[in-house]
């Protein structure tokens, strides 16, 4: 189960497609984050939901609000998977030690070696506003996202 909301997000620092180190830190009393985990790089619903946020960034993505997203995929292969979908907001790598963001927020999926779909909007001081889990194969409703977002620019 993923971590419930109104506890403290797990801090964390991943490298992101550009092998450059990001952490949830970095935007700690600037910005609140949507947090984005997916199983894997090139697969049809995570490139699906991840080309709702690029199609869509400015509904996510603001001088408020930054995207990141996760998987247990290598830096490098997020590098080229941006540059084939013009991802613009960071990918971020969960590869080593295997899957412990994930594992920190609830959404490991230890049989398979991935993240499952969950999905995170913490709020500038690091707190859980809005948290779901689904599983593979299951897209989300980026509908909830996008209020969640609303509630907290509210």
């Amino acid at each position: 189960m993923p971590i419930e909301t109104g506890t403290k997000a797990p801090g964390f620092t991943l490298k992101d497609q550009n092998n450059q180190e990001v952490s949830l830190a970095d935007f700690l009393g600037e910005k609140h984050v949507l947090l984005v985990f997916y199983p894997f790089a090139f697969t049809g619903v995570c490139e699906g939901e991840l080309c709702g946020i690029r199609d869509n960034l400015d509904a996510y993505q603001s001088d408020e609000v930054q995207v990141l997203s996760v998987s247990v995929d290598s830096p490098f292969a997020h590098k080229v998977w941006a540059n084939q979908q013009g991802f613009e907001f960071p990918l971020l790598s969960d590869f080593w030690p295997h899957g412990a963001v994930a594992q920190a927020y609830g959404v490991f999926n230890d049989e398979k070696g991935m993240a499952n779909r969950g999905t995170f909007v913490i709020d500038k001081q690091g707190v859980v506003r809005f948290a779901e889990m689904n599983l593979p194969g299951e897209a989300r409703d980026q509908g909830a996202w996008q209020k969640a977002l609303s509630e907290l620019a509210a």
